[in-house]
């Protein structure tokens, strides 16, 4: 006997959570599957552990947040926003509270309060969960959706299927990639897969050395240069030198650009570069480190120029600019000021690529949105067939911006698949 449910969802992350909740408030019958022993895995560890639910600047600004394909979700936005993820959540008794650059994060810190309140939910509205459950294919028949085949030769029926499997990155939380072949299937593009919002790599000596390893540089312009040195995007936050290359906020936003650019002008190398002293411009920094050597003229360089970045990186760059830490400033040219003061605001360096896909806190790429409704999130290849979240070729930066991607889309196809 064929068990028969209105719609099943593929999928326990964020936008699989949301789908079942918006087709079990709309009468379906809903089973939710999900390979993991647990659901919500993504969610429990989203924003450090604390679930940075959504983000509440305006829905321009969101957009902008989200520089891979963003545009799409207006429509979306247009049936529910991310007030209305701030609505539904508070009434699930979940109070947020607003941080910096408009992230919300529960009043509790406890990502596993915002995982329960979801389960709890559904719970009520009686959709069915199958964890540990690895689903071999989606059946289609006649042009429409027909169900889902388990790996264990079980078949299911339903009229309509979400596939929320999420793309290939945090793997360990069970985003592998599968909904890519059920997607092709269905007669659906998937767009090339990267790794975006992830840390990158490079190869110069003085990251092989360790020289800056664990250094952090606090609210610098760090910028993606093209092959003929102009900047084609540049992020002012935190960063930080690690092992392997860059990582930390600025160069995760980066990240993208750096693949992106890779592929378009075929490089193994992209040269970024850094300005430490966003806030002045190059000659009045000149000016200023001038002035400061004539005043302190018996001191040290190295004490001279304390306190304008951090030790190491002082020492770094003093060492680039040929002034040896301990001479004298009555000793110090001008052109190496003016070399130093150069240093300061645009030092480049080449980065020659990423951490793995695995890696990375987010998928760039997936299913085509040519073919997806912005209205619905329905497939326009098969009947029935719906998906949400980071299987889509939608990607934004860290900080809420997915998850708010995520659960729109998600909330959306739920809705719309209960209407089949």
């Amino acid at each position: 006997m064929v068990k028969t449910y209105d719609v099943i969802i593929i999928g326990g992350g964020p936008s699989g959570l949301m789908a079942s909740i918006a087709a079990g408030e709309n009468g379906a019958k809903v089973l939710l599957v999900d390979k993991g022993t647990k659901l919500g895995r993504k969610l429990a560890i989203s924003g450090g552990g604390r679930c940075n639910v959504t983000n509440r600047l305006p829905v321009e600004e969101i957009i902008k947040h989200i520089p891979g394909n963003g545009r799409f979700l207006y429509s979306a936005f247009s049936e529910f926003n991310n007030e209305d993820i701030i609505s539904f959540f508070e009434n699930l008794g979940i109070q947020l509270k607003e941080e910096d650059h408009g992230r919300m994060f529960p009043v509790s810190n406890r990502a596993m309060d915002v995982v329960e309140a979801l389960l709890g939910r559904m719970k009520e509205l009686k959709v069915d969960t199958r964890t540990s459950t690895s689903v071999e294919e989606v059946l289609y028949e006649n042009g429409k959706t027909a169900g889902i085949l388990l790996k264990d030769g079980e078949t299911i029926a339903a009229n309509a299927v979400v596939i929320a499997v999420g793309g290939k990155s945090v793997p360990h939380t069970g985003s592998t990639g599968d909904g890519y072949p059920w997607a092709t299937k269905a007669g659906h593009t998937i767009t090339d897969l990267f790794p975006t919002e992830v840390p990158l790599t490079s190869d110069e000596p003085f990251v092989k050395k360790k020289e800056l390893q664990g250094l952090s540089l606090r609210s610098v312009d760090l910028s993606v240069l093209n092959p003929k040195g102009k900047k084609i995007v540049t992020h002012k936050m935190d960063m930080i030198f690690t092992h392997l290359g860059i990582s930390g906020p600025a160069v995760l936003r980066c990240s993208q650009y750096v693949v992106k650019a890779m592929k378009k002008w075929n490089l193994t190398h992209v040269a970024m570069q850094i300005d430490s002293m966003p806030d002045q411009n190059e000659e009045q920094l000149f000016q200023s480190l001038n002035k400061q050597v004539k005043e302190d003229g018996k001191k040290a360089a190295k004490n001279i120029f304390k306190g304008l970045v951090p030790e190491r990186y002082l020492l770094f760059l003093l060492d680039r600019a040929e002034i040896d830490h301990d001479e004298k400033g009555d000793h110090i040219s001008s052109e190496k000021i003016r070399h130093f003061a150069k240093l300061l605001k645009q030092f480049t360096f080449n980065v020659n690529g990423t951490l793995s896909i695995d890696k990375a806190f987010v998928t760039g790429g997936g299913v085509s949105i040519k073919e997806i409704e912005p209205k619905t999130m329905a497939s326009k290849k098969m009947e029935g067939l719906f998906f949400c979240g980071e299987v889509l070729d939608i990607h934004g930066y860290t900080g809420g911006y997915n998850i708010t991607s995520a659960l729109v889309t998600g909330r959306l196809a739920g809705l719309n698949a209960a209407k089949v």
